[in-house]
Protein backbone atom coordinates (compact mmCIF):
# COMPACT_ATOMS: atom_id res chain seq x y z
CA UNK A 1 0.00 0.00 0.00
CA UNK A 2 1.40 3.39 -0.81
CA UNK A 3 2.76 5.03 2.44
CA UNK A 4 1.08 8.13 1.56
CA UNK A 5 -2.40 6.40 1.62
CA UNK A 6 -1.03 4.56 4.78
CA UNK A 7 -0.86 7.22 6.46
CA UNK A 8 -4.22 8.85 5.79
CA UNK A 9 -5.72 5.88 6.75
CA UNK A 10 -4.28 5.71 10.15
CA UNK A 11 -4.49 9.56 10.93
CA UNK A 12 -8.28 9.40 9.70
CA UNK A 13 -8.09 6.70 12.88
CA UNK A 14 -6.94 9.37 15.08
CA UNK A 15 -3.10 8.09 14.51
CA UNK A 16 -1.32 11.06 16.66
CA UNK A 17 1.99 10.05 14.66
CA UNK A 18 0.93 9.87 11.45
CA UNK A 19 -1.13 13.03 11.39
CA UNK A 20 2.82 14.01 12.85
CA UNK A 21 3.83 12.86 9.67
CA UNK A 22 1.53 14.55 7.54
CA UNK A 23 1.67 18.03 9.28
CA UNK A 24 6.04 17.70 9.08
CA UNK A 25 5.92 16.62 5.63
CA UNK A 26 3.10 19.46 4.88
CA UNK A 27 3.21 22.34 6.97
CA UNK A 28 5.76 24.36 4.65
CA UNK A 29 4.06 24.38 1.53
CA UNK A 30 0.73 25.37 3.62
CA UNK A 31 2.76 27.89 5.18
CA UNK A 32 3.96 29.15 1.53
CA UNK A 33 0.36 28.84 0.35
CA UNK A 34 -1.34 31.30 3.35
CA UNK A 35 1.44 33.56 3.46
CA UNK A 36 0.78 34.28 -0.54
CA UNK A 37 -2.36 34.96 0.76
CA UNK A 38 -1.97 36.70 4.35
CA UNK A 39 0.73 39.43 5.02
CA UNK A 40 0.75 39.14 8.96
CA UNK A 41 3.11 36.08 10.05
CA UNK A 42 0.83 36.23 12.95
CA UNK A 43 -2.33 35.66 11.05
CA UNK A 44 -0.72 32.65 8.96
CA UNK A 45 0.13 30.90 12.18
CA UNK A 46 -3.28 31.13 13.47
CA UNK A 47 -4.60 30.60 10.33
CA UNK A 48 -2.79 27.35 10.07
CA UNK A 49 -3.40 26.33 13.09
CA UNK A 50 -7.62 26.23 12.53
CA UNK A 51 -6.85 24.90 9.01
CA UNK A 52 -4.57 21.59 10.24
CA UNK A 53 -7.67 21.45 12.91
CA UNK A 54 -10.08 21.18 9.94
CA UNK A 55 -7.96 19.01 8.09
CA UNK A 56 -7.46 16.23 10.67
CA UNK A 57 -10.75 16.56 11.60
CA UNK A 58 -12.10 15.31 8.59
CA UNK A 59 -9.41 13.49 6.90
CA UNK A 60 -11.24 10.00 7.49
CA UNK A 61 -13.36 11.51 5.03
CA UNK A 62 -11.29 12.57 2.47
CA UNK A 63 -10.93 10.30 -0.51
CA UNK A 64 -7.45 9.62 -1.52
CA UNK A 65 -7.04 9.53 -5.19
CA UNK A 66 -3.05 8.97 -5.50
CA UNK A 67 0.00 10.22 -5.12
CA UNK A 68 -0.14 14.13 -4.47
CA UNK A 69 -3.89 14.53 -3.98
CA UNK A 70 -3.47 14.69 0.03
CA UNK A 71 -1.43 18.17 -0.91
CA UNK A 72 -4.13 19.19 -3.40
CA UNK A 73 -6.56 18.95 -0.51
CA UNK A 74 -4.86 20.19 1.90
CA UNK A 75 -3.62 23.29 -0.15
CA UNK A 76 -7.95 24.00 -1.09
CA UNK A 77 -8.37 24.03 2.30
CA UNK A 78 -5.84 26.32 3.69
CA UNK A 79 -6.78 28.69 0.38
CA UNK A 80 -10.31 28.29 1.71
CA UNK A 81 -9.47 29.19 4.64
CA UNK A 82 -7.27 32.01 3.86
CA UNK A 83 -9.74 33.95 1.71
CA UNK A 84 -12.75 33.58 4.32
CA UNK A 85 -10.08 35.19 6.57
CA UNK A 86 -9.83 38.26 4.42
CA UNK A 87 -12.99 38.60 3.83
CA UNK A 88 -13.86 38.24 7.16
CA UNK A 89 -11.03 40.67 8.75
CA UNK A 90 -9.41 42.42 5.54
CA UNK A 91 -12.11 44.65 4.29
CA UNK A 92 -10.76 44.71 1.06
CA UNK A 93 -12.37 46.76 -1.38
CA UNK A 94 -12.23 46.63 -5.09
CA UNK A 95 -12.63 49.44 -7.96
CA UNK A 96 -13.14 49.01 -11.75
CA UNK A 97 -9.86 50.67 -13.91
CA UNK A 98 -11.16 53.67 -15.83
CA UNK A 99 -10.29 53.47 -19.55
CA UNK A 100 -7.33 55.90 -18.78
CA UNK A 101 -6.12 53.63 -16.26
CA UNK A 102 -6.12 50.19 -18.40
CA UNK A 103 -3.11 52.34 -20.17
CA UNK A 104 -0.91 51.30 -17.94
CA UNK A 105 1.92 49.71 -19.55
CA UNK A 106 2.21 45.72 -19.43
CA UNK A 107 5.91 45.87 -19.77
CA UNK A 108 7.30 42.99 -17.05
CA UNK A 109 10.43 43.08 -15.57
CA UNK A 110 13.02 40.39 -16.34
CA UNK A 111 12.66 37.54 -13.31
CA UNK A 112 14.71 34.83 -14.57
CA UNK A 113 17.71 36.63 -12.52
CA UNK A 114 15.53 37.64 -8.99
CA UNK A 115 15.70 35.36 -5.69
CA UNK A 116 12.76 33.86 -5.16
CA UNK A 117 12.17 35.57 -1.77
CA UNK A 118 12.07 38.59 -3.58
CA UNK A 119 9.61 38.15 -5.84
CA UNK A 120 7.26 36.39 -2.43
CA UNK A 121 8.42 39.34 -0.98
CA UNK A 122 6.76 41.68 -3.62
CA UNK A 123 3.85 39.76 -3.74
CA UNK A 124 2.97 39.56 0.30
CA UNK A 125 3.83 44.00 -0.09
CA UNK A 126 1.11 43.65 -2.62
CA UNK A 127 -2.11 46.04 -0.88
CA UNK A 128 -5.07 42.71 0.08
CA UNK A 129 -7.09 42.96 -2.94
CA UNK A 130 -4.78 42.92 -5.33
CA UNK A 131 -2.85 39.92 -3.64
CA UNK A 132 -5.40 37.55 -3.07
CA UNK A 133 -6.75 38.56 -7.39
CA UNK A 134 -3.04 37.65 -8.18
CA UNK A 135 -2.69 34.72 -6.14
CA UNK A 136 -6.22 33.26 -7.48
CA UNK A 137 -5.35 34.26 -11.31
CA UNK A 138 -1.84 33.52 -11.88
CA UNK A 139 -0.98 31.44 -8.92
CA UNK A 140 -3.92 28.88 -8.35
CA UNK A 141 -5.24 29.12 -11.92
CA UNK A 142 -8.88 30.42 -11.57
CA UNK A 143 -10.77 32.20 -14.26
CA UNK A 144 -12.04 35.75 -13.83
CA UNK A 145 -15.83 34.44 -13.27
CA UNK A 146 -14.73 32.16 -10.89
CA UNK A 147 -12.49 34.64 -8.97
CA UNK A 148 -15.59 36.75 -9.26
CA UNK A 149 -18.05 34.16 -7.77
CA UNK A 150 -15.93 33.55 -4.63
CA UNK A 151 -15.20 37.24 -4.09
CA UNK A 152 -18.93 38.23 -4.96
CA UNK A 153 -17.39 40.76 -7.21
CA UNK A 154 -17.75 41.58 -10.99
CA UNK A 155 -15.68 40.05 -13.76
CA UNK A 156 -14.70 42.91 -15.00
CA UNK A 157 -13.39 43.97 -11.42
CA UNK A 158 -11.35 41.12 -11.04
CA UNK A 159 -9.59 41.72 -14.30
CA UNK A 160 -9.20 45.12 -13.61
CA UNK A 161 -7.86 44.52 -10.33
CA UNK A 162 -5.49 41.62 -11.90
CA UNK A 163 -4.26 44.25 -14.08
CA UNK A 164 -3.58 47.00 -11.55
CA UNK A 165 -1.79 44.24 -9.29
CA UNK A 166 0.53 43.23 -12.40
CA UNK A 167 1.62 46.79 -12.72
CA UNK A 168 2.62 47.33 -8.96
CA UNK A 169 4.17 43.91 -8.77
CA UNK A 170 6.01 45.00 -12.50
CA UNK A 171 6.87 48.28 -10.53
CA UNK A 172 8.00 46.62 -7.29
CA UNK A 173 10.00 44.50 -9.01
CA UNK A 174 11.57 46.99 -11.38
CA UNK A 175 12.54 48.98 -8.46
CA UNK A 176 14.83 46.39 -6.48
CA UNK A 177 16.28 45.88 -9.77
CA UNK A 178 17.15 49.13 -10.00
CA UNK A 179 18.35 48.96 -6.68
CA UNK A 180 20.63 45.98 -7.00
CA UNK A 181 22.52 47.39 -9.91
Amino acid sequence: MDREKELVRLAGRGDSAAMRKIYDSNVGHLTAVCSRYIPNDEDVRDLLQESFIKIFSSIGSFDYRGAGSLKAWMTRVVVNDSLRFIRQNLHVSFTELTDVELDIPDEEPEVDELPSNVIFDCIRALPDGYRTIFNLSVIEGRSHREIAAILNIKENTSASQLHRAKAMLAAKLRQYQSIKK
